[in-house]
């Protein structure tokens, strides 16, 4: 891969997949939204090329780099927490988007669509994920991510480019959002404050951002074209020992209070990926442990 393209680079898989990029050599176009508070987070490099396009203007973007590129990667998707998770039609456009962004991606001479995908496509299982689970999503963000996969499939086969779309379970790292448990475990403890959570007996799956982003480069360099990987640890443990591994590292005589949130109606009680086809397909596993992912948050923070 000598040249790639992002959208929605400025979160914790984007800022990191940029930086594996950068360490094989490859240039990154990056296309973000003008006037994005989280621009800033974008890697400064002389192989980093930035481009401002919001998801709005993508079906208009016209490839004037005079460069042909190789991998076009799509994370950029509007709504992702909160009440808009649900807000039916703003994830309807975020369908569309999707589609103008494989149209992009033939503009701009890409061999390969590799999608962001997510866990929300499956709903609520209890045993490891796999790329065949069934799917039956509960949410609005959760139905239009399996709708533009699936759609996204089918238009990168008529558009003759190779196509992968990578479900996401639960990634942190550097430039993770604040809102993430992980994050609001590290910057309530480092504040002195405590930090309430639920009981925490979900039983979760966390990868670093870092070896996600590595994933995905290997995918774009040689996954199986057509499919859709799940991209987790493979491991799952009770977030009860997340949070108290988080509160070890920072202040040991620090206090969590567990119990204190209670559980949402849908909340999702086991979430693991079954990595199996990541390892066929293209040899990748987990290499990063969750207590070392911890420290290299606080070092870059």
């Amino acid at each position: 891969m000598k040249r790639a393209v992002i959208t929605g680079a400025t979160g914790v898989v984007g800022t990191a997949l940029i930086n594996e990029l950068i360490k094989n050599d490859a240039e990154v176009l990056v296309l973000c939204r003008e006037g994005s508070m989280r621009n800033i987070q974008i890697p400064v490099h002389p192989l980093v090329e930035v481009k401002h396009c919001s998801l709005n203007q993508l079906s208009g973007l016209k490839n004037d780099t005079g460069k042909v590129y190789d991998v076009f990667y799509h994370f950029a998707w509007d709504g992702t927490v909160g009440e808009a998770r649900n807000d039916m039609f703003l994830q309807n456009l975020n369908v569309k988007y999707t589609l103008d962004a494989v149209e992009a991606a033939k503009r701009f001479g890409c061999g390969r669509f590799v999608g962001a995908g997510s866990q929300a496509e499956y709903g609520r299982f209890k045993g490891k994920l796999k790329p065949d689970t069934p799917t039956f999503p509960e949410i609005g963000y959760g139905i239009a991510k399996l709708c533009a996969g699936q759609m996204a499939r089918i238009r990168s086969r008529q558009l003759e480019m190779q196509y992968n779309w990578v479900r996401i379970l639960s990634v942190y790292g550097p430039n993770d959002g604040h809102q993430s448990l992980v994050m609001t475990a590290l910057d309530q403890l480092l504040a002195n404050r405590v930090p309430k959570f639920t009981r925490g007996e979900q039983m979760w799956d966390y990868l670093y951002s870092g070896d996600a982003a590595r994933a995905f480069y290997m995918i774009g360099e040689k996954g199986s074209d057509g499919s859709t990987y799940v991209l987790g640890s493979g491991k799952a443990r009770p977030l009860a020992e997340y949070i108290e591994e988080i509160r070890n590292i920072v202040n040991p005589m620090g206090k969590v209070d567990l119990g204190a949130i209670p559980y949402g109606e849908k909340q999702v009680m086991y979430l693991c990926a079954d990595v199996g086809q990541l390892e066929q397909d293209i040899g990748w596993k987990a290499e990063v442990g969750f207590g070392e992912g911890i420290r290299e948050i606080i070092r870059n923070t």
